[in-house]
């Protein structure tokens, strides 16, 4: 194959990994904060991730309410998903390296979902302020939890709520920090 047929599926299996991925951390996400089971989003995020995290919730044991066996199926695919870019990349490094990179790209997952989730908040509130729709609902209960405590420290100014921009650039911040090759992001 060429170099553009080469890059296109590069492109192609990292975006599809990384959709799942997100799938699956916002599965987790959502048992965590106890969003409501039966909003369609929640729904379909239990859906597509079903036939790889439900076989599992018989043996892997729930703690608190952290879906245990979501993560498991998160930490094997970041595992599988750095194998899987080294091998594409003709690279290769040791089983250690890629347990670490697979659990910052686990942080990596969670950090963009909670930035693209807190952002599509905010354009929502900007365009429909005060409607009530399923994707609110589930990004006000996700999202809260982070919000609350950055509003007591950065009250509205003017009656705009500048904590989701806060915690957005916090959140980028700490993206960069994150000691992970770029090709994994």
């Amino acid at each position: 194959m060429g170099a553009n047929a080469n890059n296109a599926l590069f492109f192609l299996v990292t975006t599809l990994f990384n959709l799942y991925l997100g799938a699956v951390m916002l599965r987790i996400l959502l048992q965590w904060v106890r969003a409501d089971f039966y909003n369609p989003v929640s729904q379909l995020v239990w859906k597509v991730t079903q036939p790889l995290a439900g076989p599992l919730r018989n043996i892997v044991p729930r703690w608190r309410q952290l879906d245990t066996a979501g993560l498991v199926v998160l930490l094997v695919l970041c595992f599988i998903f750095i194998q899987l870019v080294m091998w594409m990349l003709s690279m290769h490094t040791t089983v250690g390296y890629a347990i670490w990179y697979a659990l910052l790209k686990a942080v990596s997952v969670l950090l963009g979902l909670y930035t693209l989730s807190i952002f599509a908040e905010a354009i929502l509130s900007w365009v429909g302020p005060g409607i009530n729709n399923p994707a609110a609902n589930i990004l006000w209960s996700i999202n809260e939890p982070l919000l609350r405590p950055v509003r007591r420290v950065i009250p509205p100014i003017g009656g705009l709520d500048l904590s989701p921009l806060a915690v957005i650039l916090g959140l980028q911040v700490l993206s960069r920090l994150l000691p992970l090759p770029g090709f994994f992001h």
